[in-house]
């Protein structure tokens, strides 16, 4: 079943600190404290794991506060959210404002058609997502139609969005995430909330677990964690985290395809 207490809790920085030893390649945390009117919020954010499973993270430093109106809307403190894109929940694959764009998925198109071509594939299997002939004519009308309105700058420069996954060690992916903690007015952090006390964990990747995994049964879309820094400027960075054994490409149940 997926996540049964996900959601957002919101507020101010208070302190950040790191487990008090780091056995490199086995479980390791950072620890993010929050100010909110029922009391300070702790959350637990895994980036390190052991070598058989892995972490990566990734940062997506371009959003606007418009893109998280729904949750800025929201008071300080801890919110339930339905596993739906309208109550402002994350999902790392489906978000709008956490996807590359078109440009990126060209490129994807183009090097599964070359595979394709030089036989690496069977005919009509699936190559990079659709049939490689199939998606790559897609893309090329929606190319043309585009262009067709635009200047070919007006056009590509919007399209040059990429927010790459990065290996955690551990420490890179604290050391990113601090200065936009420190210089946050607002944040928010998604997870799912303590059982007991004032916390949030499972501030991660909520689905793609492999099947057999002890993390399968609460894989869901619309419930995947990350921490958002909103500041005076009103820039967001999305700060993510995703174990290497999950994959994005998920069903509607948050499992693997």
């Amino acid at each position: 079943m997926p996540l049964p207490s996900y959601g957002v809790a919101i507020g101010t920085y208070q302190d950040f600190n790191r487990d008090p030893a780091h056995n490199f390649g086995q479980w390791y945390h950072g620890h993010l404290f929050l100010n909110t009117p029922e009391g300070v919020y702790q959350a637990a954010l895994d980036v390190d794991a052991p070598a058989s499973v892995g972490v990566s993270y990734r940062l997506v430093d371009d959003l606007r506060v418009a893109d998280i109106a729904t949750v800025r809307a929201l008071t300080d403190g801890f919110h339930p959210l339905p596993s739906a894109a309208s109550s402002g929940a994350l999902d790392y694959a489906r978000s709008p404002m956490l996807q590359d764009r078109l440009w990126w998925r060209l490129i994807s198109q183009l090097v599964g058609n070359l595979h394709h071509a030089l036989g690496r594939h069977q005919p009509g299997t699936p190559v990079y997502g659709p049939d490689a002939a199939d998606g790559l004519a897609e893309l090329v009308q929606q190319l043309r139609a585009e262009l067709s309105r635009k200047d070919l700058l007006t056009f590509l420069w919007p399209q040059l969005r990429f927010f790459p996954w990065v290996s955690s060690n551990g420490d890179n992916a604290l050391d990113v995430l601090v200065p936009y903690l420190q210089a946050a007015a607002r944040i928010y952090c998604f997870g799912q909330r303590f059982t007991t006390g004032l916390g949030v964990h499972d501030v991660h990747c909520n689905q793609g677990d492999p099947a057999g995994s002890q993390w399968y049964q609460t894989d869901g879309i619309w419930q995947d964690g990350a921490v958002l820094c909103e500041h005076a400027d009103g820039s967001v960075a999305a700060w993510q985290i995703k174990f290497n054994t999950q994959t994005l490409a998920t069903d509607g149940a948050g499992h693997p395809r």
